[in-house]
This record gives structure tokens, sequence and C-alpha cells, in this order.
């Protein structure tokens, strides 16, 4: 699958056809992410990914680990993102946290749209934007933010294991993960990354809210 202009039409059409899930949360409790397309580069960095000599044009998303120095959610895979700021749209959080994480800037004709609104156990309303990167973009991780900044190949989240579903006693729902390489990641990040597919790839309106998350994400 290549990071190209057949790409970007079909992500821009199909989220042009889905009417996102939007909660009701006031500014305190909403955060908003940046689900941003770009081309994977020179190499892959993940165990269990295939060895390829070039992924330069192959499209992936981009997928941080957040920094051990955090107080919430240390070491957890994330997208670029965070709180809302006083007055600010969650396109305009999206954007500003993927600069301040990833040094990526990149103006708002690149957003492409949003998906659902995500509640999270630890008491947030997630927005995830879908933002269009294209081929060549460069990242510099902000240390006090992210450990380490990671593009996955579009071609693992279709993976025909992916969704994993664990049955837990906690709740009737299950948690989601999405196996990446060796390495599996859970929900809520994995929840966005499981709609995203249903939705931007496959045309899909898939919901993914009733999904339930591990407690490591509860607090």
């Amino acid at each position: 699958m290549q990071c190209d202009k057949r790409l970007l039409d079909t992500i821009r059409a199909n989220l042009g056809g889905f009417e996102p899930n939007i909660a009701d949360v006031d500014d305190a409790h909403h955060a908003a992410v940046a689900i941003t397309i770009t081309d994977i580069g020179y190499g892959a960095d993940l165990p269990g990914l295939p060895d390829y000599e070039s992924w330069q044009s192959t499209a992936g998303l981009i997928l941080t680990r957040r920094s051990a120095k955090l107080r919430n959610h240390a070491g957890q895979w994330a997208f670029p993102g965070g709180r809302l700021d006083q007055g600010e749209t969650p396109t305009q959080t999206a954007l500003r946290e993927m600069h301040e994480e990833i040094c990526l800037d990149l103006d708002v004709d690149r957003v492409l749209g949003r998906l659902d609104d995500f509640v999270t156990r630890s008491g947030f309303v997630m927005t995830p934007i879908v933002v269009w990167g294209g081929p060549g973009v460069q990242v510099t991780a902000n240390p006090d933010e992210v450990q380490s900044i990671h593009r996955i190949p579009l071609t693992e989240f279709l993976r025909e294991d992916a969704p994993i579903l664990d049955a837990v006693c906690t709740s009737e729902h299950p948690v989601l993960r999405m196996p990446v390489g060796a390495d599996s990641i859970a929900a809520p990040t994995a929840a966005l990354l499981y709609q995203f597919r249903e939705v931007c790839l496959l045309g899909k309106s898939t919901r993914v809210a009733h999904f339930e998350q591990p407690e490591f994400a509860w607090r």
C-alpha cells in the first residue's frame, strides 16, 4: 500500500461518508490525537516486522511510545495528542500536540476528517483527527514527552489476526488489541487504530466505543 494520491483520495472519500459520534464533554476532560498518514522511509524498527530492504514509499501511521518521565500512561503506545487548551478545537489541539511532541508542523488543510470520540477509563474523551502527512515528512521526538517514534505500515493493521479480543471478568465487552510485529497495542489506542482501519481503509462504519481497556490504561 503506497503513500500516494490514490490512498489520499480513498481515505478522504471514506471519511466523507462517515458520520462520527461526538460526545458531550467539558474542555477539562477533552483530549485530541493526530492519526497521521505518511510513508515509512527506510527500514522498520519493530521486532517481528518483515525485514525489507526499503519501506520508503510504503504508507504507514505515526505512533509514539510515551516518555517514562510522564506522570500518566508512561511508556504506553499513543498517537501524538493531549488535552484541549481553553478555546481550542480538537483539530487545533491535535495539530499543536503533534508539533510539540514530534516536531511535525502541518496546516489545517492537511486534516481529512475525524473518527468517533472515545471515552477512556481514565476519564477523558479522545477525539481522533485524521491527518495527511504525505511522503517525506521529518519527525523528531521531544524527549520530555516521547520516548520513541514509530512509523507502522498500514498493512500491519490489515492482518488477518487483527483485532485480538480478550475476554475479561470485569466487563461484558472484550479488551481490544491490535497486533504490530511481534508486539500488540491495547485500547484505547488500539480501538482508534481498528476504527481507522475499518472506516478509512475499508470504507465501513464500524464503531469501537464499547470495547474495554486493560486495567493499566484506567489510571
